[in-house]
């Protein structure tokens, strides 16, 4: 029998004062004393427990293991002081044993100290059987192997987190988008980290941090925390930052309170770098309060580091795909060139521009392209390209494969290595032949316009959108009595202005300076232009804004007219009329006269009465008369002002008490209607007092005179109120 065998077999009582329970058994040999002294001694802790698990006898070792004594053991049941998770087991096994399917069984189990903590004890159990071979008792030895548990454990952690890393590290580089690198990131995070939830933000364009992937965090939390970040992208070394308990922390209420609510217990923001700028974060959550290990943060740090570099390995070649693509796609040719001008790269852009393809083309000279009469360009280029300068828009011609040449605009720029030094030159060559043509002819069109515009007998000039003068034709300068400076001079071609009041007209008031000003055309002014030798022209200007496609004012065309002949043969027109109506006026007053001297000479009522009617309607004529020859116009009047003579010269002939209320639109009416309208309404106006107002009593007489559409209609009320008894007259309608 081995020595453990003899000390699990061991069941004699302990003696007195030792941890072991039992008064010592009677007739005590001196070999039962060694085997109970080996018993309580032991380097293990042993102990004796009945069918149901209750201890019998415990060794001192075992005391020391779990900080009780034996008289807090005995008595107790090895299921009370082990972890709940491990009791079914022992407990099943045990069972077993007591049934006799079982002699022996181990186990792994945390038992429970008197501190409260735990140790991982490796429990051996074997059965004590009575002389019936039937269950007595079953001696249980104990090992602490808690180090060797947390060792392995910790094993098991490195062994887990390094599993974890590599697999993110391997489909880290297969991922073709962003999108690839989110999720084996947050497996990554959660298995190594053994956090319960995990996110990753980074910096939006705007610069602000916005989720872009995130497990187990609802929307509420999300929209409640984007935006905020403890760095910014140009942030020199950034830390993680770890929250072990979030109810203890700092923080402001109502970030703790939406933490709470989510039932985060604690946290950890990791920065996410790359090429020496933070690009995001990403989030580790904990359910419960967590203290953060050293190694713990190194491997969020190493965690963080590889997504940062997928991050950029991503954005790197979606870059590079989008420039070759552009390249590829680009109409323009795009060639590169060593400093030897031979030809290292070719699109296809460069193969429809020059017929060659990129098999003939790389490898070459790139004097495969130039004319014979231009091979000196190539040495100045490279020159300038090896002092670092770039060549735009440099406009040259190149030959094509079929011989033909070719227009085009080149620009050129400096390649350099990873160690900045230039090692060849990046051309990109536009083929600008429809632009030439287009310029040819638009010059074609130009000087057939400025021969069109300088053969027009009007004066004619135009500005750019700021008003400086840019072309004027032969005429504006007769006009002006000048010639303008391209350029400098601005809005108006002449020396002087004036309004026609002969008030100074500032050049900046003119109309072409309104026109540019407003954006619109000025029509329907005059002014007065004063050349250099103190002559004054009247002109009427017809400035008009010019604009692009997109609607922008690029200038303004202004044709000037002179009307300085239609003013001398308005003047001349206007002293015709003014003697006419000076004649007619005369006239009318002498026939009036007379027709008044006639009354009242008769001493026929009838014959007064014609003679008074006629009286009437000269004097309504002679009031349009005036109107007419009152306006500016030759060929139009006033409506109001035709309105109110006519009633005024009518209103002399009635009683003081016969009052005329006028109403006429602001409008004209041609001379044509001036003498029939005259005398209808003179005829209206008398026969409103003769037939519908009683002699000697007040009354009032409405005129009106209004358009409706393209006519006018004229309208006189009276009080309707007919000579005799007006209580014997019936009512009746105002007539007109």
């Amino acid at each position: 029998m081995t020595k453990l065998e003899v000390l699990e077999a061991v069941s004699w009582p302990a003696e007195p004062g030792s941890p072991t329970a039992g008064p010592p058994p009677p007739g005590s040999t001196e070999g039962q004393d060694r085997l109970i002294a080996a018993f309580d001694h032991a380097g293990v802790g042993i102990a004796e427990v009945d069918g149901e698990g209750t201890l019998l006898r415990v060794n001192a070792h075992l005391c020391r293991l779990t900080g009780y004594s034996s008289r807090e053991l005995l008595g107790g049941s090895i299921f009370a002081g082990s972890h709940p998770e491990d009791v079914e087991t022992d407990r099943e096994q045990l069972c077993r044993q007591r049934a006799g399917e079982i002699d022996r069984y181990h186990v792994e189990k945390r038992i429970r100290r008197k501190d409260g903590g735990y140790f991982w004890a490796a429990v051996t159990s074997s059965i004590v059987r009575d002389a019936d071979g039937g269950f007595l008792y079953a001696v249980r030895v104990q090992h602490d192997i808690t180090e060797a548990r947390q060792a392995q454990e910790s094993l098991a952690r490195r062994i887990e987190e390094q599993a974890a890393l590599h697999q993110l590290t391997e489909r880290l580089l297969h991922a073709l988008s962003l999108g690839d690198l989110y999720g084996p990131a947050l497996d990554a995070i959660i298995r190594a980290l053994r956090c319960q939830r995990a996110a990753i933000l980074l910096f939006d364009d705007s610069g602000a941090m916005r989720f872009v992937a995130s497990r187990g965090l609802s929307q509420r939390y999300r929209d409640a925390v984007e935006g905020h970040s403890p760095w910014m992208p140009d942030a020199r070394d950034p830390q993680p930052i770890c929250l072990d308990d979030v109810a203890g922390c700092d923080l402001p209420a109502s970030l703790k309170q939406t933490v709470a609510a989510e039932g985060i217990g604690a946290l950890a923001f990791v920065p996410i770098q790359a090429g020496g700028r933070v690009l995001g974060k990403f989030m580790a959550y904990y359910d419960r309060p967590h203290a953060f290990a050293g190694t713990e943060i190194d491997l969020a740090v190493t965690i963080a580091r590889q997504l940062g570099v997928g991050i950029q390995r991503i954005g790197a070649d979606r870059a590079a795909l989008q420039l070759a693509s552009i390249v590829e796609s680009s109409d323009d040719a795009i060639v590169s060139k060593d400093l030897d001008g031979i030809i290292t790269t070719w699109n296809r852009g460069a193969e429809r521009l020059f017929g060659y393809s990129a098999e003939e083309a790389v490898g070459q000279p790139i004097l495969l392209l130039i004319p014979p009469d231009r091979v000196d360009e190539e040495p100045g280029i490279l020159a300038r390209i090896r002092d670092g300068e770039r060549i735009d828009h440099y406009e040259t011609v190149r030959r094509r494969k079929d011989g033909s040449m070719i227009d085009i605009s080149l620009t050129v720029s400096p390649m350099r290595d990873s160690k900045g030094r230039i090692v060849g030159a990046s051309k990109i060559a536009r083929d600008i032949t429809e632009r030439k043509v287009a310029e040819a002819k638009l010059r074609q069109t130009e000087h057939r316009l400025r021969e069109l515009l300088g053969a027009i007998p009007a004066a004619i000039y135009t500005t750019d959108a700021k008003g400086r003068i840019t072309y004027y034709n032969q005429a504006a300068v007769d006009l002006a009595g000048r010639a303008p400076t391209l350029g400098s001079d601005e809005w108006c071609v002449t020396w002087k202005l004036y309004r026609p009041d002969g008030t100074p007209l500032p050049h900046d008031e003119c109309p072409m300076a309104i026109a540019l000003r407003e954006g619109r055309p000025i029509r329907n002014v005059e002014a007065i232009a004063e050349r250099p030798d103190g002559t004054r022209i009247p002109f009427i200007p017809y400035p008009t804004p010019l604009h692009d496609e997109a609607g922008t004012i690029v200038g303004a065309i202004n044709m000037l007219v002179d009307v300085s002949e239609r003013k001398q043969a308005e003047t001349q027109q206007r002293m015709l009329l003014d003697e006419l109506n000076h004649r007619v006026k005369n006239n009318l007053q002498m026939l009036q006269s007379l027709l008044f001297t006639a009354s009242q000479r008769t001493q026929n009522g009838e014959a007064r009465r014609v003679l008074d009617e006629a009286s009437a309607r000269i004097a309504a004529v002679a009031a349009a008369q005036r109107v007419l020859y009152s306006t500016r116009s030759p060929t139009r009047f006033s409506a109001r002002a035709f309105v109110d003579a006519v009633c005024d010269s009518a209103r002399q002939t009635f009683a003081a008490d016969i009052e005329i209320l006028r109403e006429a639109d602001p409008a004209e009416l041609s001379n044509d209607t001036a003498m029939p309208l005259a005398l209808i309404l003179n005829e209206l106006l008398t026969n409103a007092v003769k037939h519908a107002i009683p002699a000697g009593a007040p009354g009032t007489i409405r005129v009106g005179l209004s358009r409706q559409k393209d006519s006018f209609v004229l309208s006189v009320e009276d009080d309707a109120i007919h000579r005799g008894n007006a209580a014997d007259q019936p009512p009746q309608a105002p007539r007109s």
